[in-house]
């Protein structure tokens, strides 16, 4: 089981609970606001503006946090962004906007639930990692938007010895926007193991180019002494999301697609290749019952690679950069009439890749910090798109 056995009654833990009703966490604190009457649920925060959500003394372990926050344009939902620093660290060991940890980049919340993370309705944002500490662990709350906001937040945790075999929790962002042809796009790098990746959150905004579909990058995972080539290489975008021929919304507990943003297909049938290829794509992929571990360090990339067919090879060679085995007559791989003629392939590409990862290390190290600029450009609502706040 993924949280344990539910019927053990384990007490060596302390069972706590922090949010504006019981700042500190403390037993027999909460609800004291207006005589135990509701008064401080949650709170407004300004654009600029810097919280503390947490700072617990330890030895103990976050088990669930969960965030709501009024629906607003995309650049002010992910103008929300987290820290976590442990055990006393000067530097963060996870540096993420909000709604990215998760499981929704892009700044766009959808509803759906998968086995460590829930957006419930759309609105309700909960993850479930396990995130052990052994001295000590602060969460701040930033705020880059541009819009006031009604925050509100839980965290529970419990205090129990912390256990050397267990992992700290490092979430690292990194976006590419676009990404350069033929050099991956890093999606974790720079940590220590011993370690386990947990999986990642991966956006892409897709440049639209004239190619037939944009996923036939793999994902590649480098393990320790791994250096050219990776151990695990997998065979396509969507096939490392769990699904295959296309990526259309969708959501199961070890990967799927929350976030897709595509102008309405004339049918009403959503696709996901061609014309209707969307603007916006986001999906998860969790290793829970396929766990990577690595023992002194850790890379995980993915490729820019799409599909493309023509009736002219002479054009293919003008528009494109081949990739794979180059270009072939497609009619001769493929049974249909609809391929009598056409020559194809896979192309190198370019899109506007976004990654959040998920890593646990035995010590905690220091992440990337969030560069807010970075992470809020280019995610406006399309034309088509209604306004949240509206």
């Amino acid at each position: 089981m993924i949280f344990g056995n539910p019927a053990k009654i384990d007490l060596a833990i302390d069972s706590r609970a922090i949010n504006f009703e019981n700042p500190t966490g403390a037993r027999g604190a909460g609800g004291m606001a207006a005589n135990g009457r509701k008064g401080a649920p949650s709170r407004f925060v300004d654009p600029g503006e810097h919280l503390v959500l947490a700072d617990i003394a330890g030895p103990g372990k976050i088990r669930h946090i969960w965030m709501t926050f009024p629906p607003a344009p995309p650049e002010d939902m992910r103008g929300l962004w987290m820290e976590v620093f442990y055990d006393g660290a000067a530097d963060p060991s996870i540096s993420v906007p909000c709604l990215d940890f998760f499981g929704l980049p892009h700044g766009r919340a959808a509803p759906y639930a998968s086995a460590l993370t829930a957006a419930q309705e759309g609105r309700g944002f909960n993850a479930y990692f396990p995130m052990p500490f052994a001295r000590r662990v602060r969460v701040e709350l930033h705020h880059a938007g541009s819009q006031r906001t009604n925050f509100y937040y839980q965290i529970d945790y419990t205090l129990e010895p912390f256990d050397p075999d267990e992992g700290y929790l490092h979430v690292l962002f990194n976006r590419e926007n676009p990404t350069v042809p033929m050099r991956d796009f890093v999606v974790a790098a720079g940590l220590s193991g011993p370690g386990r990746f947990l999986g990642c959150v991966i956006g892409v905004r897709v440049l639209r180019d004239g190619m037939l579909w944009y996923g036939e990058g793999e994902f590649k995972a480098f393990l320790d002494s791994d250096s050219d080539f990776p151990t695990i290489c997998g065979t396509g975008l969507e096939d490392y999301a769990c699904s295959a021929f296309g990526l259309g919304p969708h959501a199961a507990p070890f990967g799927g697609v929350p976030v897709h943003v595509a102008p309405p297909p004339p049918d009403g049938q959503v696709k996901a290749f061609g014309s209707d290829m969307p603007d916006f794509v986001g999906f998860y992929r969790w290793h829970l019952m396929d766990p990577i571990i690595f023992r002194t360090d850790f890379t995980a990339v993915i490729q820019q690679i799409g599909a493309v067919y023509s009736r002219s090879p002479e054009y293919l060679d003008e528009h494109y950069t081949p990739a794979g085995n180059g270009w072939r007559e497609l009619g001769a791989d493929f049974q249909g009439s609809k391929y009598a003629g056409l020559w194809g392939g896979l192309a190198e590409r370019r899109d506007d890749y976004c990654a959040t990862a998920f890593l646990y290390c035995r010590h905690p190290q220091p992440v990337p910090r969030l560069d807010p600029a970075l992470a809020l450009a280019d995610i406006g609502l399309r034309d088509y798109e209604v306004d949240p706040s509206a």
